[in-house]
């Protein structure tokens, strides 16, 4: 995690918002959501507000983070249809009917579906580092492999993700952002990109992903 002592401080000083996301890659979720599910339980159990983020947008780019070779673009009509599949799934793992932490279910696609290209790089890009981003584990190990590389398209969406955290921020006062071991660099990038857009401090916790035998990660 960020910050550990910052972070138990200001869970001392009472409830918080925070939230994880789920990207819509298929019409289901899998075993590895379980952990980031629960520990959002677990946070609203304790008096906290959790946000569950089906990213509408952030489906349709695809993260690269550990990923062996870009992923497959799907339509809109169908990631939107996803969207509402996971959706569902999620929400018999929280209370969205509990007085002051009622649990928030989002979808980036409300903020980014209208925004155009030059908003998009005047008031998001120019606040990431090209240079940190290349250095960045997950995009390190496409780019060194020879087979293949990664696109622009994967290589912004360490920018998408990085924004929800700061417009969830803005909106809910989202605090902290929850996520597999596999999402430090963009968490991370979401810490940084609030702070410069809002001078709030936010925090990231990750948690372990469930494997197979072999050790991969269950997708």
């Amino acid at each position: 995690m960020t910050d550990e002592e910052a972070l138990a401080e200001r869970l001392a000083q009472g409830p918080i918002a925070l939230y994880c996301g789920f990207d819509p890659t298929a019409d289901s979720l899998h075993l590895g959501h379980l952990v980031p599910l629960l520990c959002l339980k677990r946070f609203q159990q304790a008096g906290h507000k959790p946000v569950a983020l089906v990213g509408g947008a952030t489906g349709l780019i695809g993260d690269p983070s550990f990923k062996a070779a870009e992923r497959k673009l799907n339509t809109e009509d169908t990631v939107q249809e996803w969207v509402d599949k996971i959706r569902k799934q999620v929400a018999p793992f929280l209370d969205f009917d509990c007085g002051d932490n009622s649990a928030i279910a989002a979808n980036n696609y409300d903020w980014f579906g209208s925004m155009n290209v030059l908003t998009f790089l005047r008031d998001i890009g120019k606040h990431f580092s090209v240079n940190q981003m290349i250095n960045k584990e997950a995009v390190k190990q496409r780019l060194n492999r020879d087979d293949q590389g990664i696109s622009f398209t994967e290589f912004s969406y360490n920018l998408l993700q990085g924004y929800d955290f700061a417009c969830l921020n803005k909106l809910h006062g989202v605090a902290l952002q929850i996520g597999g071991s596999d999402q430090w660099g963009n968490i991370t990038s979401g810490i940084d990109l609030t702070r410069r857009l809002h001078q709030n401090q936010v925090f990231g916790l990750t948690v372990p992903l469930i494997t197979k035998a072999d050790r991969h990660q269950i997708r």
